[in-house]
């Protein structure tokens, strides 16, 4: 049987319910904010500490079998299209939880990075692409990448396994 492809709001519905279902498994209440709160998909309180948390949700639908390989940014397993303006939004109660869906399975790895973990590196990431071609016009897209532990990267790139399944909200 062909699978057909699935529409970009069921992969929407999809990410934010596995995320709160996820949280709701490590003791947290959370809430989707439907909209109504700018830049942050699901509102989070620990229950226990009283603390709470913004969480963005970005969603990859993927086919990958392997890591990309880029000469640029070198070998990377996941990455997510980002905004110009995550460049500069870091704040300490921001989350942003990256999860990868695995198109033919439906597999789901989430990887929960601190706000200012993202900006640093959306803002490096972007000028070491400027910086790769004098005069290459700029946009708005930037990319977030999660590399591998015994890479070495040219810029401060975020390693995915420690930020995967980071549910304690630790910056570590």
């Amino acid at each position: 049987m062909k699978e057909s492809k699935i529409s970009p709001n069921s992969v929407s519905l999809a990410r934010e319910f596995a995320v709160l279902s996820r949280i709701a498994l490590w003791g947290y209440d959370a809430n989707m904010t439907l909209g109504n709160t700018k830049n942050v998909d699901i509102l989070v309180s620990n229950p226990k500490t009283n603390r709470m948390y913004q969480l963005e949700v970005k969603t990859r639908l993927h086919n990958r079998k392997r890591p990309t390989i880029s000469r640029l940014h070198g070998r990377f397993e996941f990455d997510w299209i980002m905004h110009a303006k995550h460049e500069a939004v870091s704040r300490r109660n921001l989350w942003h939880c990256f999860v990868s869906i695995a198109h033919e399975t439906k597999a789901i790895r989430y990887f929960v990075v601190p706000s200012n973990v993202v900006a640093a590196y959306v803002r490096a990431e972007h000028r070491l692409w400027l910086d790769a071609k004098p005069g290459r016009k700029d946009t708005e897209m930037r990319v977030f990448r999660l590399g591998f532990r015994r890479e070495k990267y040219g810029g401060p790139t975020p390693i995915a396994e420690k930020y995967e399944n980071n549910w304690g909200f630790s910056a570590k």
